[in-house]
């Protein structure tokens, strides 16, 4: 008997109000001015959040106290399109590389001065008897759905 284990995804998407290289832009150059405050994983809530534009670069906090805390590294760089980023955060939301999800973002113009984020978090499964309880986590309010309305107000203020 073989048994499969169905892949967990978590897809949201939503429409911005400002052109593509803008948004991408605001999502990895400035991460730290949409990025919630409550989603840390350090100790201190005071933090910088970090995006090192470039396959291999790490996706971190910086806290206020000079320790950081990798959230996961960029596995594809295609500005301004499309970005996939390794989640490395347990169940625990500490830093654990063996969880190893990924998390891809298109950024794809809806006319000349709108853009549709599509964002997909997958491989949740890794997280074995835990899988559906992180997958709503990420389904929710506070998870993705919450994250990229930050993003899109952030984005939209276009002064920010």
């Amino acid at each position: 008997m073989t048994l499969r284990v169905q892949d967990l995804i978590v897809r949201k998407s939503l429409s911005i109000q400002a052109p593509v290289s803008h948004v991408f832009d605001v999502f990895a150059h400035r991460i730290d001015a949409w990025w919630p405050r409550s989603h840390h994983i350090g100790k201190d809530p005071n933090f910088v959040a970090r995006l090192e534009p470039r396959v291999g670069g790490r996706w971190y906090e910086v806290c206020a106290d000079g320790v950081q805390c990798d959230w996961g590294r960029v596995l594809v760089w295609e500005p301004p399109h499309r970005l996939v980023l390794s989640w490395e955060i347990n169940a625990d939301f500490q830093h654990d590389p063996s969880i190893d999800n990924e998390v891809e973002v298109l950024f794809r113009a809806e006319g000349d001065d709108r853009t549709r984020v599509e964002l997909e978090h997958r491989k949740i499964e890794r997280y074995g008897d835990k899988a559906a309880a992180m997958q709503a986590v990420f389904d929710s309010e506070r998870g993705w759905a919450g994250i990229l309305k930050e993003l899109q107000r952030v984005s939209e203020a276009r002064n920010a």
